[in-house]
């Protein structure tokens, strides 16, 4: 983490585990009439009446999933927030509470944490989220992050990942492979930076990539639109470990296969520039490349005239029967079997 040396620091050990709360979470207000108590007491009270609850969690760890020396604290908090509300409009919910818990070493003074909660709470803003509990503590490790999100949503609006059927159609949201190639040039520029401290690299051709890592969005605009095309979708799940992972997922969880079709894949043309100047193929990048958070469905194919067109989503195969298998047609025709080369933290270096 790059630092202003002459830049005033408060240690975290002034104001305890109470205080420290207290003053990060001071400046949130509450949106939602189902939020009863928020950050304050020993629990928070939610009333969602007749609605189902969901709830989703995620944990962030300095040097596993992030790197401050090319990752803004504000960003971070921002993203923090976005990856676990993106869990919830995966199953075509409304996100509405966020609880935060963060442990951190002795490096990072109050000023670091306040960047950190501009972040989350620019997220909560944007996605009308409560914040309503956490925690703080102490690490001995760097940086630690844990969300839980909740949602709620009316029960025959949910949608899980078992019900996609054969000849259904798979769709996705935006374009895919642009977090990870936003991270190729995040990772060269670090090394170059190593070497040469007062380089100053020229990121303007690579923004919309480098955003894409950096701060992405979520898609809760996606139920939305569906609701306005009155399409139904039969399952759903959202991008987070690569495209070919979460088919896999699909087809596991609704006992189906697929056939996806290498030239409907959507890619944004900086995607594709940034992957002819590292040598790398798209096609991969987009199966494999994960952090897009885009969403993953499939529609009944009496649908395909309502979404057909559509400048948001892109029909980019359809399922079959479980025996045919999941694969990729490209673009010369030959089938290939989809295997999960997806984010896997626990893999060996």
């Amino acid at each position: 983490m790059i630092e202003d040396k002459n830049q005033e620091r408060t240690s975290l050990e002034k104001l305890g585990e109470f205080g420290l709360i207290e003053h990060l979470t001071k400046n949130f207000s509450l949106q939602h009439q189902s939020t009863e108590t928020g950050v304050g007491d020993d629990a928070a009270v939610l009333d969602f009446k007749t609605k189902k609850t969901l709830l989703s969690t995620d944990l962030l760890i300095e040097g596993v999933h992030f790197d401050l020396s090319y990752v803004p604290l504000k960003h971070l908090g921002y993203k923090a927030v976005v990856v676990n509300l993106s869990d919830i409009f995966a199953m075509n919910a409304t996100a509405t509470h966020i609880t935060v818990s963060i442990a951190a070493s002795n490096r990072f003074p109050l000023e670091a944490l306040n960047e950190l909660y501009e972040g989350i709470a620019l997220a909560c803003k944007k996605y009308k989220i409560d914040l309503v509990g956490g925690d703080t503590t102490s690490s001995t490790k760097g940086l630690l992050i844990s969300i839980t999100a909740l949602g709620e949503a009316n029960p025959s609006n949910i949608t899980y990942r078992n019900g996609a059927k054969p000849n259904d159609l798979l769709v996705v949201s935006g374009d895919l492979g642009g977090a990870y190639m936003g991270l190729q040039i995040l990772e060269r520029e670090k090394e170059v930076y190593k070497v040469n401290p007062n380089s100053q690299p020229d990121l303007e051709p690579y923004s919309y990539i480098i955003e894409r890592q950096l701060k992405p969005e979520a898609r809760n605009d996606i139920a939305e639109l569906l609701k306005i095309l009155k399409v139904t979708p039969t399952a759903m799940i959202d991008i987070s470990d690569g495209l070919s992972s979460e088919i896999l997922h699909l087809c596991k969880n609704s006992k189906v296969g697929c056939n996806l079709y290498e030239n409907k894949i959507p890619l944004d043309p900086t995607v594709i520039s940034a992957c002819e100047e590292f040598k790398i193929d798209s096609t991969m990048v987009a199966l494999s490349g994960g952090e897009d958070y885009e969403l993953l469905f499939t529609v009944d194919q009496q649908d395909f005239e309502k979404i057909k067109g559509n400048p948001n989503l892109s029909i980019i195969g359809h399922m079959t029967d479980s025996a045919e298998g999941a694969h990729l047609i490209t673009r010369g025709n030959s089938k290939i079997p989809l295997t999960a080369q997806g984010w896997n933290s626990f893999k060996s270096e």
